[in-house]
């Protein structure tokens, strides 16, 4: 299992609900293709989840 996991932001948020946009913000994502390397931990992989239709999510 890999220790970190790729995030990138491949859909705009301007449609999203608010919980969906303080998520994707939380996790660190601004922009669209903004990439960030997070722990591979439950917190995040639940975070992800929620918003799984607005990132692309790489194990490095």
């Amino acid at each position: 299992m890999a220790d970190q996991l790729k995030v990138t932001l491949v859909k705009s948020t301007i449609g999203a609900i608010p919980k969906h946009r303080k998520t994707v913000e939380a996790l660190g994502l601004r922009k669209i293709r903004q990439e960030v390397v997070l722990p591979n931990n439950d917190a995040v992989k639940g975070m992800v989840w929620h918003v799984r239709h607005l990132v692309k999510v790489e194990e490095i």
